[in-house]
């Protein structure tokens, strides 16, 4: 029997606090192949209508949670098999994920495509994007923590593409046993991800797509690869090193072992679009 598949369009951009992901997730929904199954876009408040706030140390919550509701009660009016989220920053994972658990329970595997594993609190950074894959464990806000009611275990996490964690990474990635994969072991080939497939007897994936998982010298559409950047503009946050089809070889291996059911995509920073909307705005008899 074929799966029911929702595909939801979630422009969400508070997570990151970064307008920019509204237009990304636009333009993923555009360049997606038609689907013959169902569609549904949450709603997501407009750049630029309304301030951001801080409240328990996360920037935008109020905005955030209204998301999170809406896109928990699409999700439940679909009751679908599998679900592919066209995001927006990484936190539209949390709800269908969540759901996801519900559904395939300890036979679900998350394969975490990233350079970092956002397992952080507000404590560390005000940024919510940052905290999803904490807050399926079960760590961090609380009113994201609610969403998840079958808490996913650890061991079912498989983060590819990481390199170079920060310190409070590094420390909850060993306290909680989460099992890594580096861009080098990646590149090579997907022997880690398929032992750990086989590992935990695995039978269903949800997929989550961080694009900044790719080389910015290869893929432009990624937040470090700011035009005119600066040597220090972003710390020492690691960037990606994979290229498409790292990304894609690792996908179609992994799934040839186990049922893929969620599929995230996110943090799509087209820049040149948006520089060319800038211009167009700026463009006599435009307007």
């Amino acid at each position: 029997m074929a799966k029911k598949t929702l595909r939801l369009s979630f422009p969400q951009w508070q997570g990151g606090n970064n307008p920019s992901y509204y237009l990304g997730s636009l333009l993923l929904s555009f360049l997606s192949p038609k689907t013959n199954g169902p569609i549904e876009e949450i709603p997501v408040t407009l750049p630029g209508t309304e301030p951001l706030t801080k409240v328990d140390g996360i920037i935008g919550k109020p905005q955030i949670i209204k998301q999170l509701n809406d896109a928990t009660s699409l999700i439940k009016k679909h009751e679908p098999d599998a679900i592919v989220v066209l995001g927006g920053d990484c936190l539209v994972s949390l709800a269908p994920f969540a759901y996801l658990l519900n559904k395939y329970g300890d036979k679900l595997g998350v394969l975490w495509i990233d350079t970092h594993p956002d397992v952080q609190t507000a404590k560390e950074y005000s940024n919510a994007h940052a905290h999803v894959l904490g807050a399926l464990i079960g760590t961090g806000d609380n009113d994201l923590v609610d969403h998840v009611a079958n808490k996913l275990s650890p061991s079912k996490i498989m983060i590819a593409g990481i390199h170079d964690p920060l310190p409070y990474e590094y420390d909850y990635l060993t306290r909680h046993h989460i099992t890594t994969s580096n861009p080098t072991k990646i590149k090579k080939g997907s022997k880690d991800v398929l032992t750990w497939i086989a590992k935990e007897k695995i039978q269903y994936l949800a997929i989550h797509l961080d694009l900044d998982v790719l080389d910015p010298a290869l893929f432009r559409s990624v937040l470090f690869a700011k035009p005119g950047r600066g040597p220090h503009d972003f710390g020492d946050v690691a960037e990606g090193q994979l290229s498409i089809e790292d990304v894609l070889r690792l996908i179609h291996q992994a799934t040839a072992k186990a049922d893929a059911v969620g599929l995230t995509i996110a943090e799509h920073m087209p820049w040149d679009m948006l520089n060319l909307k800038n211009m167009l705005n700026a463009l006599p008899l435009m307007k």
